[in-house]
């Protein structure tokens, strides 16, 4: 039994057990220590002892137990054992540091020495337990350590470097002295190397030099000490801090004594330090050189070099130079400073072999002509790898040879006539070259000879070694012998520290070369530790220990031998999870000894078990793998094991026995041991008595073995338990343990529900008692809740290892019954709980059906689809998921998901944001509130073609030759091309030498490269690139700026000559129309007799006349010159010939010609004339009749020169200037025609294509103004918005789409043109409007769901987005009685939404305001809740004053209904568009000032990007929207009255008028940049501007039919004529507003036949429904009172049924003004009204063929707000026979006429 701790027993906390007051009894016990093993559980038993017993004995103390050493954790409980024996008792005293304890209540003195409770530090320290009695002392010394858990910390904790940066750490560690460091980078250990130092005593300082992009990371410090570590990290991010010179200077030229500030703006981490060179020297500071450094915020560094008064030596090529840790950049550029030319001297140069080699000729002074290089005499280059680079003088040499040695002469032309020249010699030096030898290996005591031969490279040099990677130690033995270019390596006794690298590096003044060479030492095996015999006790475990060492690794065998005599050894077997397992550094664990493992040794049967083993150790390797005798003699080691007792054992009982409750049962144990053996039987502890009744023992010997047998009679369910049978002996006892299991039928399962599903019931269930029997299975019986447990269904036999089961196959939303049974071998258990469960609702069975896409953009799919079969929706349809991805294996794998709700019985989504030309794959899914069910079938569709999206790319451009150039670019990829590639376009220009650019061309291929031919000769071409496919052109590439080659150039343009003295001649000349290259020179000839040339001079190319001197009289001499390129000599002009006279007379040398500028410059008109006596100069302009001479003014003078000058020069100077030049002799005359340029007229902007997110602009050129279009800006803005945004455009472009607009929103554009002069006028202002609308609530749906006395559910389906996303919803509802409104605000819109708490029986009016980007949509109902037994209530009841009125709940409850019948207008009404008249009217209309108008008439305001025409032919409808807008030009506004067809089958009628009042937006004096004005801000205009488009008028053609004009008041003012017939389309035009100066026309539509002008018609309802309102109007009706605006009346309709009422009210009339408060004044102010019958004709309307009447012509009065400009009588008869068949539709109040009418169709005002 267990021995527990009490007063008498103590068991310490390192296992020794105290026995206080020995009693007799104590020696009877056998006593085994038991331990247990904390993680694993696994307990093992020590051997058995007995306690001998003796009577005390006077004596000192004798220690029997203490310590020496104790480490304890900081905050932990430490025991210090000191225990002492001796009579008498001894007593105890502790000290600490030689000094006796302080009182601590921590500290414990215990009978087995002295306890210390929650170490401090401080309790560290030497310990002395003293010890005595009276015949003597003793005591114990001991130190304590405390120990605290190690801390580690890295510092730095943030480290940013850069690449090529030292990072240093510092790691710190707190808790020990003594501790190892160990350092990480990203979980890999850390060694030192070149580059890496670990120093400090443990290793703490980490510094690494050069680090590179892959050193960044996590770096670990690992602090271990004994079984404690620690670690911490910090993250090292590195940089690419390689400096970058972000800005430069540039090259230039200066003159003497100029400042220069020369910047580089460079960046890198760490900052870089810069310096600055001239010609590769180091720039030196002084007074005149000034070098400055800043910082800048962004961490950049600007540095300076200031050169405040510029000399000639200090021309040349400037470089800054950016170093750091991280490398280095320079930039250079050349300064030149005019002055002499000359050639700074120049250092020799070195050069390698094999190498690419640079020389400089740094040359001082400017201008220079050409620069060339020679060798010996020999022009270079003259083979490959030389090239001269005549722009800069340098000279490269490539892959340097020895035949590059020698002198180098650097030539410069400093004018056509002088030359200089500098040398400098070149010596070519070669690197060495080792030859390669391989590793070599040897063992150890060998002896090792390593070489290096060095078989190349120039002498001297130098021979080196070292030994990874650093000098080879002279401590290591190793001796280096160096003969000229050999070294070698000898080594003479090998030992392990020879193992590594060796690295020959050969050195000479080309470069250092090294080879590395490794060394392997072989090392045989040894024993680091040897194996000892040790003792093995039966059924424990035991280690062999054994290591060894060596190289390669060895690899350790063992193997074993049984019995005496010669060993005869076999191997053992070392499976995985067998007895015997080899550890991993060679040591055998044994983990059971076992009694097979004995073996008799003599025959005298002593009983001594020997087992022997032999470990070998051997060396991979055919060279270590060395024979057994060998290995026997050096490396086996032999361990015997021995057991001298055997102790009692129990080698066999059953571990369990089962019995049946009431039978008999019985249960045996077999043990073996040293006799004489004892056994006994307990029960949970508790010793059996065989003399109880129910129990008999016996016992019997078979064999060496005892066998006892325990029988229980009769067993009942308590003997079930644990019996232990036990065997003693003299050496030890053993304990089996037996289960006693009495067995009974089980009770039932306790069942209660896991999880409730659809077609699923999950059960989980706590089995009770099993009756000691397992359970062989469960049974579940269920039924439907309406059906006998006979009809049930039974699951049978499920596994008794489960204790939850799953029901399934069940019927979604049914209610069942569930109970279960429990069984075992003995019988099955009583029915259980009964469970009553309801399954839940489950997915959708069916997919959707009918799912069909339509692909309506390039970006968008619309989807539609039909919900699944009513019998597979399991559940009401909630809603759907819309999955779509992209088709193929180059899409991404994953679906794209979109929720939708349901909204019917067809359902639509719009995918956007699709890419283009794209084929996809869309499956539809429904879902219900249980979830979602099957997609259906995968159907494809690839979205519409689009313009490529991305320009060609790596676009090169060569000039191959003067006249072509060579393109090629990299095709593009399918994602940017958005379609089918139909080829690419080349869009190219000159660049004139004058700044003009040339024609525009472009030239298409379907190769991605091309060849331009007949080009221009040394011309800079614009080249651009783009691809285009179906949909058109796609982005143009950058601009590639590619100049033709140079060609000799051709003859001079013009050549002149003249006598000034009898032996002087001047010459003059034009430059060649064709350069095709940089003029150098020109070369005049003077020849006499002809060809024979006596004399050539040359011209600098800037210079175009020559005095030729010393010529003789009266000789005649031909003249010519001649133009140089660098390609040579051109074509001579032509020859002319001349005669020095000493009377000569006047010539011009001046030629005729084309002179342009820009204007507002200064301009000099030339006239050089000669002539002997000295000629007079006159200036004339004019070439038409008779030319006047010059004015001389401020901005005008001649000049003594003879030139004419003008200041500041406009478009009026332009035009021929006549040089007159006169003296005795003679006279001559040039005639100079000066263009002036200005800035290009506005070009015409429209509106070519619209989509939701971007609109196409496209325009026609205006006039360039004399020089061509460099670009265009074009600046854009949101309506109602003056902040404008602007791109650049290039001038080959015609059309501009701007992307990512707003949805449904209009914008504003203007576009500029740009040419030489600057921007020109801008554009006149239009506007567009991208897709998409404000939202719409459907007419057809309604709006309540359901409706209580307090609650009402409103059905939001019904809104349309319009096409763009909805972002705002705003409810407001209160009850019609009260002022106060309840609001509700969201930023999207739900299906549905709920009124609570709402008052029965009460009317509310409710309004909600829905917003997309385009704009807000309102939406007006009354509705009343139910009465609390809920019927519906009517009753109205209005308060005014103390009158209480309910007279009008008939009309209203009459009026209500017809609204809801007709919800005002049908929706043909609209033809699926808006309504212009409400589109605009909502947009534009203005409310007209009353203050100071005598006349008023309602106006509309219409603006051309918002019109819509719409034209009915051969009874269909087309739409042209404001997607497309027709461009009109200046031709199509010429002559009144002309026609001129538009469509087929349409004719556009227009007239052009004069408009005299109204605002105008004067745009002439407008630049990019600023914002056009505004129209509630722009002046007033001239008198009398021209407009277009005054009015427009569409008919139909055939037959014919006269025009109906409508006026803005929306009357027909003219009387129709008799017998005329409407037409089911008749047009209308309206007139201009002030705000635009052009107008548009208005159409009618006829509706269907439910919509004519008759009872129960729409326009008839509102009719009706405006008189009602005039009749209550008297009452002081609150709801009259709001002004006519009735729940959702259209404001088209509430202006022209509302508003225009008659303004002299009479009669019954009278009485409903008040009514009309809100408008009175409007309705006072309107003019007298223009409304004859078809009966008759007043005599103040128009008729067919006479004058208008004076009324008519009033109402169109300058300065007043009508809505048509003043017109002439004659203006106005045309309009009267244009409208001879008309009829006024309204009466004399502005209303459709009720009776009488002779129309039957309605109009729809649009």
């Amino acid at each position: 039994s267990s021995i527990l701790r009490s007063l008498r027993y103590l068991i310490t906390s390192t296992g020794a057990l105290y026995i206080l007051d020995v009693q007799s009894e104590d020696a009877v016990n056998i006593y085994r220590c038991t331990t247990r093993h904390r993680y694993t559980g696994e307990t093992r038993q020590s051997n058995s002892a007995r306690l001998l017993l003796s009577e005390p004995v006077d004596s000192a103390p004798v220690i029997l137990d203490g310590f020496e050493w104790r480490e304890v954790m900081v905050g932990h409980r430490v025991e210090l054992p000191c225990k002492a024996s001796g009579h008498p008792p001894p007593r105890y005293r502790w000290l600490r540091d030689n000094s006796p304890l302080e009182s601590d209540s921590r500290y414990h003195q215990s009978v087995s020495g002295l306890l210390i409770e929650a170490t401090r530090p401080s309790d560290a320290g030497s310990y002395v337990c003293e010890v005595w009695n009276s015949f003597g002392n003793a005591k114990v010394v001991g130190r304590l350590v405390v120990k605290q858990p190690l801390k580690a910390v890295v510092s730095p904790r943030k480290v940013r470097g850069s690449v090529g940066s030292q990072v240093s750490l510092f790691c710190s560690v707190t808790g020990s002295d003594e501790y190892e460091i160990a350092w990480y980078r990203n979980g890999e250990k850390i060694y030192q190397g070149i580059n890496v130092r670990i120093t400090g005593i443990n290793n703490e300082n980490l510094v690494m030099e050069g680090m590179a992009k892959s050193d960044g990371g996590a770096y670990q410090c690992f602090a271990r000490n004994g079984k404690m570590s620690t670690q911490d990290l910090v993250q090292v991010v590195l940089e690419d801090g390689t400096p970058k010179i972000l800005s430069a200077f540039s090259e230039k030229v200066v003159s003497p004594n100029e400042p220069i500030s020369l910047v580089c703006h460079v960046k890198g981490t760490p900052l870089p330090s810069v310096t600055w060179t001239l010609d590769e020297d180091p720039v030196i500071k002084d007074s005149n050189h000034r070098m400055d450094r800043i910082i800048t915020t962004e961490g950049h560094v600007l540095s300076y070099l200031n050169v405040s008064h510029t000399q000639v030596t200090d021309g040349g090529v400037y470089r800054c130079t950016c170093n750091n840790s991280a490398g280095s950049v320079s930039y250079q550029a050349r300064i030149n400073v005019r002055g002499p030319a000359s050639i700074r001297p120049m250092k020799n140069v070195t050069a390698i072999a094999g190498r690419d080699t640079y020389i400089h000729c740094r040359i001082i002074g400017y201008p220079y002509y050409s620069i060339k290089w020679y060798k010996d005499s020999n022009l270079l280059p003259f083979n490959h790898r030389q090239r001269a680079f005549e722009n800069n003088g340098t000279l490269k040499l490539s892959n340097v040879q020895n035949s590059d040695e020698g002198e180098y002469t650097c030539y410069v032309l400093v004018d056509p006539e002088k030359q200089i020249h500098r040398s400098v010699h070149v010596t070519v030096k070669v690197p060495p070259l080792i030859q390669h030898s391989d590793s070599q290996s040897a063992s150890i005591g060998q002896r090792v000879f390593i070489p290096c031969v060095v078989i190349s490279g120039d002498l001297p040099m130098s021979i080196t070694w070292h030994k990874d990677g650093r000098p080879i130690n002279a401590s290591l033995g190793v001796t280096i012998d160096n003969i000229d270019f050999t070294s070698s390596l000898r080594i003479s006794n090998l030992s392990e520290i020879h193992n590594g690298s060796y690295t020959c590096i050969a050195r000479n003044e080309a470069a250092a070369v090294e080879h590395s060479i490794q060394l392997i030492v072989k090392v045989p095996p040894h024993f680091e530790v040897q194996p000892r015999d040790q003792d093995g006790i039966y059924g424990k475990s035991v280690i062999l220990n054994c290591s060894a060492k060596g190289n390669p690794i060895p690899t350790i065998v063992w193997n074993h031998s049984k019995g005496a005599g010669v060993p005869q050894f076999q191997p053992i077997a070392l499976n995985s999870g067998s007895r015997i397992q080899l550890l991993e550094k060679g040591s055998l664990l044994i983990k059971h000894v076992l009694e097979e493992d004995i073996y008799i040794l003599n025959e005298k049967n002593e009983n001594v078990l020997l087992w022997l083993y032999f470990g070998a150790v051997h060396v991979a390797g055919s060279s270590l793998t060395v024979n057994i005798i060998s290995c026997i003699t050096s490396l086996c080691v032999f361990l015997c094991f021995s057991f001298c007792s055997v102790p009692a054992m129990i080698t066999s009982y059953p571990n369990t026995t089962r019995a049946e409750q009431g039978h008999m049962t019985e249960m045996s144990c077999t043990a073996h041991g040293e006799k004489p053996i004892k056994v006994r039987w307990e029960k949970e502890s508790h010793i059996i008595n065989p003399d109880m009744s129910r129990y008999v023992v016996t016992v019997k010997e078979v064999g060496d073995e005892i066998i006892s047998t325990l029988q229980i009679l009769h067993t009942v369910r308590e003997d079930s338990g644990f019996f232990s049978c036990i065997a003693i002996n003299s050496y030890g006892e053993d304990k089996g343990i037996i289960q006693l299991i009495v067995q009974d039928r089980p009770d039932p399962p306790e069942v209660e529900i896991r999880e409730v599903k659809d077609r699923t019931i999950a059960l989980r269930w706590t089995m009770g008692f099993d009756g000691n029997s397992p359970i062989t299975g469960y049974d579940i019986n269920y039924k439907n809740k309406s059906s006998s447990w006979a009809s049930s269904q039974m699951t049978k036999d499920v596994s008794p290892q489960l204790n939850q089961a799953t029901i399934i196959d069940l019927h979604p939303a049914s209610t069942y019954n569930i109970r279960m049974f429990a069984k075992n071998q003995i019988g099955e258990s009583r029915p259980s709980n009964e469970l009553t469960i309801t399954t839940d609702e489950a997915p959708p069975d069916g997919a959707p059906q009918d799912v069909q896409l339509e692909a309506i953009s390039s970006q968008s799919i619309k989807v539609t689809w039909k919900p699944p079969l009513k019998h597979l929706q399991n559940g009401l349809i909630r809603s759907y998921q819309v999955c779509y991805r992209e088709f193929g294996t180059g899409g991404s794998p994953q679906y794209n998901t979109i929720n939708v709700d349901t909204t019917g019985d067809i359902e639509t989504l719009t995918l956007d944001i699709l890419k283009k030309y794209t084929q996809y794959e869309v499956r539809v899914q429904a879902a219900n509130r249980a979830g979602i069910g099957p997609t259906s079938e995968e159907i494809t569709i690839t979205t519409l073609e689009d313009v490529p999206s991305r320009p060609p790319e790596n676009v090169v451009t060569t000039a191959t030759t003067p006249e072509t150039i060579s393109l090629s670019w990299s095709a593009l990829s399918k994602e940017a091309l958005n379609g089918m590639l139909l080829g690419y376009r080349v869009i190219y220009w000159a660049n004139l030498p004058d700044g003009e650019l040339g024609e525009i061309r472009n030239i298409t291929t379907t190769k991605p490269s091309l060849e331009l031919e007949r080009l221009e000769k040394y011309t800079n071409y614009s080249i651009q690139v783009l691809a285009f496919t179906r949909a058109g052109d796609g982005v143009r590439s950058e601009q590639i700026y590619t100049r033709t080659k140079e060609d000799v150039p051709g003859p001079p343009a013009g050549v002149k000559a003249a006598a000034s003295t009898s032996s002087v001649v001047f010459v003059s000349w034009l430059p060649p129309l064709k350069l095709n290259g940089i003029i150098r020179k020109y070369t005049v000839f003077c020849s006499n007799p002809y060809p024979t040339v006596i004399s050539e001079f040359e011209a600098a190319p800037d210079v175009y006349f020559r005095r030729l001197t010393n010529l003789n009289q009266n000789w005649q001499y031909s003249i010519w010159v001649v133009a140089v390129t660098a390609a040579g000599r051109g074509n001579a002009s032509e020859i002319i010939t001349v005669e020095p006279q000493a009377k000569a007379p006047a010539r011009i040398l001046t030629f005729s010609g084309t002179v342009t500028t820009p204007w507002m410059r200064d301009i000099v008109l030339p006239c050089k004339a000669v002539g002997d006596p000295p000629p007079t100069i006159k200036w004339l302009k004019g070439n038409n009749g008779t030319p006047a001479p010059v004015s001389i003014d401020g901005r005008r003078s001649a000049h003594s020169n003879g030139s004419f000058v003008i200041r500041t020069v406009k478009a009026e100077d332009s035009g021929y200037y006549r040089c007159v030049a006169s003296n005795n002799w003679g006279s001559d005359e040039i005639m100079l025609n000066l263009q002036v340029q200005v800035p290009p007229d506005q070009p015409r902007l429209t509106v070519t294509k619209t989509t939701t997110t971007s609109i196409t602009l496209s325009w026609i050129p205006g006039d360039n103004g004399g020089s061509s279009i460099r670009g265009y800006i074009l600046q854009y803005s949101e309506d109602n918005s003056e902040e404008w945004g602007s791109f650049s455009i290039s001038p080959s472009e015609r059309s501009y789409r701007l992307e990512k607009l707003k949805c449904g929103t209009w914008y504003k554009f203007t576009l500029t043109a740009q040419n030489a002069v600057g921007p020109g006028r801008i554009s006149e202002i239009i506007e567009a409007k991208t897709h998409g609308k404000e939202p719409q609530f459907a007419k057809d749906h309604e709006l309540f769901s359901s409706i209580n006395s307090t609650r009402v559910e409103l059905n939001l389906i019904g809104w349309n987005n319009g096409g763009c996303p909805i972002d705002s919803f705003t409810l407001e509802y209160r009850p019609v009685d009260t002022t106060k409104w309840t609001m509700v605000k969201r930023d999207s819109l739900t299906k549905n939404h709920i009124l609570y708490d709402l008052q029965e029986a009460t009317w509310y009016e409710l309004q909600m305001r829905v917003g997309n980007s385009a704009g807000t949509a309102e939406k007006r109902v009354l509705f009343a809740t139910l009465n609390v037994d809920g019927s519906e209530y009517y009753v109205l009841y209005y308060h005014t004053g103390s009158k209480s009125m309910s007279s009008q709940f008939s009309v209203w409850k009459h009026l209500l209904k017809l609204l809801n019948q007709q919800e005002f207008l049908d929706q043909t009404l609209l033809s699926n568009q808006h309504s212009l008249a409400e589109m605009l009217m909502s947009k534009n209309a203005r409310t007209p000032d009353t203050v100071n108008k005598q006349q008023q008439t309602l106006r509309m305001h219409i603006d051309i990007p918002r019109a819509q025409l719409l034209i009915e032919e051969r009874d269909t409808m087309e739409t042209i929207d404001d997607r497309s807008t027709v461009l009109l030009t200046d031709n199509d506004f010429g002559e009144t009255s002309k026609q001129k067809s538009s469509t087929v089958t349409h004719t556009v009628h227009y007239q052009s008028l004069s408009q005299a009042t109204g605002p105008l937006v004067d745009v002439s004096d407008a630049r990019p940049g600023t914002n056009p004005t505004a129209r509630r801000t722009a002046k007033a205009g001239p008198a009398t501007r021209s407009r277009y488009a005054s009015q427009w008028t569409l008919n139909r053609p055939h037959p014919p039919v006269s025009s109906h004009t409508l006026t803005t008041d929306w009357r027909l003012p003219t009387p129709r004529a008799t017998g005329s017939v409407d037409k089911e389309s008749d047009s209308y035009s309206v007139s201009p507003s002030q705000d635009t100066g052009n107008s548009y026309m208005v159409s009618t539509k006829i509706l269907s036949s439910k919509n004519k002008l008759g009872p129960g018609s729409s326009l008839w309802i509102l009719w009706k429904a405006n008189l009602i309102f005039e009749q209550c109007s008297h009452l002081h009706d609150p709801v009259c009172l709001v002004g006519g605006e009735l729940v959702h009346l259209p404001p088209y309709l509430r202006m022209d049924f509302l508003l225009n009422r008659g303004a002299a009210p009479s009669g019954r009339e009278a009485t409903g003004q008040t009514c009309m408060d809100p408008q009175k004044s409007r309705m006072a102010k309107r003019p007298a009204l223009l409304a004859p019958t078809p009966s008759e004709t007043p005599s103040s309307a128009l008729s067919s063929s006479g004058p208008p009447s004076r009324e008519a012509v009033q109402q169109w009065q300058p300065g007043t707000s009508s809505a048509l400009p003043q017109r002439e009588p004659g203006d106005l008869a045309q309009a009267a026979k244009l409208s001879s068949s008309q009829e006024s539709l309204l009466d004399s109040r502005g209303h459709l006429k009720q009776s009488n009418n002779p129309y039957t169709k309605s109009y729809t005002l649009v």
